[in-house]
């Protein structure tokens, strides 16, 4: 372990990747913090940078814009209630009614001291967690990981939102469908091309990615706004950003963060190490979990500018995202959507995620980790001084901003393969991304399907053939059937559960 933080500190604190963690954390903060968009539209754009980096310089900045995005998010959810990203959704219960009361710059201060010890906290957790997962999973078989696949393809379940589990699974059939389409890596045949030679080489994941979230998330943006923002709307931006008030936190209210700090990292990270559960499920247990363990009276100020209201999501939803870097890096699962991107440009590198990663690549296992630690102090440095400022920012007009978007999405594409038929492959994802939106159909099982379906494909084959063709390797050996039925519980007892309150309820009023 000793070995492999000087070999993080080492590769993390040279000038190239400090300046990466830099602008990593500032481009995520700003991007975070716009309503509408969040981490995953912040690293599709970033991943075209990112392809023309080294493996260690790029999954930094790209971990940077990560937790930066989470961090930044909390300044539109807190100045004019309108979350940046999801999982500071809960952030905007507490912090947005402060602001009102004319304590933005303190629910600001709040909320950047509580993200950046989540984060370090948690970083620490990932430091001592990560190598011993990583030595455990070494005795894994291409059975196992083909296991794994299952399992974190049925974990959409924490995808599922609105939308319901039933729609996040077709999702991920569509996902696992786009991935077979191009030349088969085994015999070498081309398939579901329909003849075009544009698709020789399958479906590109930064093109997918962009249409889907960066590209989908403008046009959904321009059909909300209808033609620019109203009076109404940048004049309440205007006033927030005006009236900050003081950042002072008192000796009272940082007592009673600390405890809400330390219970909400510590339940953060453990949320976000579960494949698929992610920053947003924990922003809301942490809120919930602190609201009951208030009592009577402080539990009645949570909605109406209550520290603890505010400091526990934010401390949950940065632990959280540096606790889904643990199933990435060590079993090669991501454990959120936008790790799921993440792992895709880390297989764009020739990298394979997974129990030897700290082996085969530990100056990208550890220096990932050691930036962690670099990032947030940056991000403290950043927010502290710049929240006067960096507020503004939200007074953008969409009529200036969504085209900039737009630009950006098309020409990152095109500088990748200089092919207009990307450009307009990518116009039709994006349409038929917006449709399903609007239908409710969430789009991170279809990239996590489009991400495994060809790791897990190739583990398949490869246990196959390494079994005589025989399916009896999912029960003969015991860890790749454990891992098989772990995913079954996770698909049935979100189906299951619900059921049985429905028949305890009706049980109960007979």
């Amino acid at each position: 372990m000793l070995d492999g933080i000087l070999i993080g500190l080492t590769t993390a604190l040279s000038l190239q990747n400090l300046a990466f963690v830099m602008i990593g954390c500032l481009v995520g903060t700003f991007i975070g913090m716009l309503p509408g968009l969040g981490p995953m539209s912040a690293i599709a754009l970033m991943i075209p940078i990112a392809s023309t980096l080294d493996p260690a310089a790029g999954i930094i900045l790209m971990a940077a814009v990560y937790y930066g995005a989470i961090f930044g998010g909390s300044t539109s959810s807190i100045l004019i209630n309108a979350p940046g990203v999801a999982s500071t959704v809960a952030t905007s219960f507490d912090g947005y009614p402060m602001a009102k009361s004319g304590k933005a710059g303190k629910a600001l201060a709040i909320a950047a001291y509580s993200s950046f010890s989540g984060g370090v906290i948690a970083a620490i957790f990932l430091l001592l967690a990560a190598p011993y997962l990583a030595s455990v999973s070494l005795a894994f078989q291409s059975t196992d990981y083909f296991a794994l696949m299952v399992l974190g393809l049925v974990a959409v379940a924490a995808f599922a939102g609105s939308g319901g589990l039933v729609k996040a699974l077709l999702m991920t059939v569509v996902g696992l469908m786009l991935s077979t389409v191009g030349t088969d890596q085994t015999q070498g045949v081309p398939r579901f091309t329909l003849g075009m030679l544009d698709l020789i080489d399958g479906i590109s994941f930064l093109l997918l990615v962009m249409a889907t979230f960066a590209l989908s998330e403008a046009l959904l943006a321009i059909m909300r706004t209808k033609g620019g923002d109203t009076d109404a709307s940048r004049k309440q931006e205007r006033d927030a950003t005006r009236e900050l008030g003081s950042m002072a936190v008192s000796k009272e209210e940082v007592r009673e963060m600390v405890p809400v700090i330390g219970r909400s990292s510590v339940l953060g990270f453990i949320i976000g190490v579960l494949p698929g559960a992610g920053a947003t499920i924990a922003s809301f247990l942490a809120y919930g979990t602190e609201q009951r363990l208030a009592g009577a009276k402080k539990g009645k100020l949570f909605g109406k500018g209550s520290v603890r209201g505010l400091s526990a999501p934010e401390t949950a939803n940065n632990a959280a995202a540096t606790g889904s870097f643990v199933p990435l890096l060590t079993l090669g699962i991501p454990g959120s959507g936008t790790t799921a991107i993440m792992l895709g440009a880390l297989i764009g590198y020739g990298i394979q995620p997974g129990p030897r990663l700290y082996l085969d690549a530990p100056d990208v296992f550890w220096s990932v980790i050691v930036s962690m630690w670099i990032g947030n102090i940056v991000l403290l440095i950043l927010n502290l001084p710049l929240i006067p400022y960096i507020a503004r920012v939200l007074a953008i007009p969409s009529r200036f901003l969504l085209p900039l978007i737009l630009f950006f999405s098309l020409i990152g594409v095109y500088f990748v393969s200089f092919n207009t038929f990307d450009i307009q492959l990518m116009v039709i994802f994006a349409v038929a991304a917006v449709t399903l939106r609007i239908l409710d159909f969430p789009m991170a099982p279809m990239i996590l399907g489009f991400i495994l379906g060809g790791m897990m494909e190739e583990n398949l084959r490869r246990a196959l053939l390494i079994n005589d063709n025989s399916w009896s390797f999912l029960w003969e050996r015991p860890l790749t059937l454990s891992i098989l039925v772990i995913a079954a519980l996770v698909l049935i007892v979100p189906i299951v559960l619900p059921m049985l309150r429905k028949k305890k309820t009706e049980m109960q009023g007979d």
